[in-house]
């Protein structure tokens, strides 16, 4: 008692004392805002007799104390205006509201090591070069760390079991789909299509986000699209009903898709192979038509677009490098495009194919086969709820079947032949030099008909397309 007497004589009447505030996403046990926090803090400092300054005052709204690297710039502003000797007194509405991982205490701990700090809350006060003190606070802390790791496990436990069994993830809205994730918004849904339709057809991320803006339309953040937006739309396993969970896709979900299987699966095809077109202004750079298409057949790389003087040629990426490595070799970008074209055009002219989209129906024994395993998921899941199996089992057998259901899935399904769609057969030509044909079609459809175009040394001279 007597030790508590005299450290109550150490506070001062109109000593400078600093404010911390801080409230997480997360489902802390007390959710207690921030403005609230300030207010009965302020009337902490009142009847202590503290002064705060406007500067020492520290919010961290919606940071977490638990995330080990989560910044929190009002943490760490507290910590250098204690180590400047700004105030000698912190007051907080709990001591977890400062700290809830056991390394932000010793920190702590060590600026008062040096200079004093005596800690302030809504029921008592702590003294940090008081052992005892110390002591408490280490076990709070602790205890806090302890709960926000118990809330973690339930999070990533209910996350999971809302993934596995086929639900939509919660949170922010998608594009085409209502809030609750399940309901397809159909204005929106048309876009999503047609910027699929659009890709499929050879136009660049870039160009598609350009349409966009001009029409108006925004994402669901209220943002302008951007070749990164589209990109992440192309991307988007919901809009195809595939239900993902930490980076692994985990089988179809229980929500309408609006991207078919087929149109899907050939989407993901070409973003495998096709990179992303990077220009900030279309219309002053020359389209090259061949790019990602022409190879040294010296060095074994792409020959990148570029104008040598003032004439558009194809030059080996090496041209940069030093030593035996370094190439010069280039060839002519209007001759040869010319002459790629001609040939991409005298094949397209023999070719059927329609590009409509073909059946999707299984073959009857392999549709038999889904079925039946689309109904032993279902028996699954009635023996997890009727309590069984353990998680465990359901999870491993689960597991098994949709990867054998996915696996028949993605073999069987037939892909559409978009990007030909009116380009073969006689008028193959006309097609080609329509007005609404864009250079990016022409480029997709040179990509898919060509793995390369290898570029040999010339046999003739200078100047003379070979």
């Amino acid at each position: 008692m007597r030790r508590r007497e005299a450290q109550e004589t150490t506070i001062t009447p109109g000593e400078p004392a600093a404010l911390y505030c801080r409230i997480s996403q997360a489902d802390d046990d007390d959710q207690t805002g921030v403005d609230r926090q300030e207010r009965i803090c302020r009337e902490i400092a009142e009847r202590r007799g503290l002064v705060i300054d406007p500067s020492h005052v520290f919010v961290d709204n919606s940071r977490s104390a638990w995330r080990r690297n989560r910044k929190r710039p009002g943490w760490d502003q507290l910590l250098e205006g204690a180590q400047r000797r700004e105030f000698r007194h912190i007051i907080a509405y709990h001591p977890d509201r400062l700290m809830r991982q056991p390394r932000d205490l010793e920190e702590l701990l060590q600026v008062s090591d040096d200079h004093q700090i005596l800690l302030h809350g809504e029921a008592n006060r702590r003294n940090l070069s008081d052992p005892d003190d110390r002591f408490i606070l280490r076990i709070e802390v602790a205890h806090a760390c302890r709960s926000s790791d118990d809330t973690s496990r339930r999070l990533k436990s209910a996350l999971k079991e809302r993934a596995e069994t086929g639900f939509p993830h919660s949170g922010k809205r998608r594009f085409g789909y209502e809030p609750d994730g399940m309901t397809i918004r159909d204005d929106e849904a048309e876009i999503v299509r047609e910027v699929f339709d659009r890709y499929l057809k050879g136009q660049s991320p870039s160009a598609i986000a350009l349409l966009l803006h001009k029409r108006g339309i925004k994402t669901v953040y209220g943002k302008e699209w951007s070749q990164g937006t589209v990109r992440a739309l192309l991307d988007s396993r919901h809009v195809a009903g595939i239900r993902m969970h930490q980076g692994e896709e985990l089988g179809p979900g229980k929500w309408p898709a609006i991207i078919e299987p087929g149109i899907w699966q050939e989407t993901r095809t070409r973003r495998e192979y096709r990179s992303a077109i990077h220009q900030t202004n279309l219309e002053l750079r020359r389209f090259y038509l061949l790019r990602g298409l022409v190879m040294c057949a010296r060095c074994g790389t792409l020959m990148s677009g570029t104008k040598v003087g003032a004439v558009p040629s194809y030059l080996c990426t090496r041209k940069s490098r030093n030593g035996d490595k370094k190439c010069v070799r280039r060839i002519a970008a209007v001759k040869l495009e010319g002459f790629v074209t001609d040939a991409a055009i005298d094949l397209l002219r023999r070719l059927t194919v329609t590009g409509q989209l073909a059946s999707t129906s299984l073959p009857d024994a392999a549709s038999r086969s889904v079925e039946a395993d689309q109904q032993q998921l279902d028996e699954l899941n009635q023996m997890w709820t009727a309590k069984e199996i353990t998680t465990a089992e359901y999870r491993g057998m689960r597991k098994e079947i949709t990867d054998r259901i996915a696996k028949a899935q993605r073999r069987l399904v037939v892909r559409p032949m978009k990007l030909l769609e009116g380009l073969t057969g006689p008028g193959a030509r006309k097609a080609w030099e329509a007005d609404d044909m864009t250079d990016e079609r022409r480029n997709a459809v040179m990509r898919f008909l060509f793995a390369g175009i290898v570029i040999d040394a010339s046999t003739k001279p200078s100047g003379v397309f070979d």
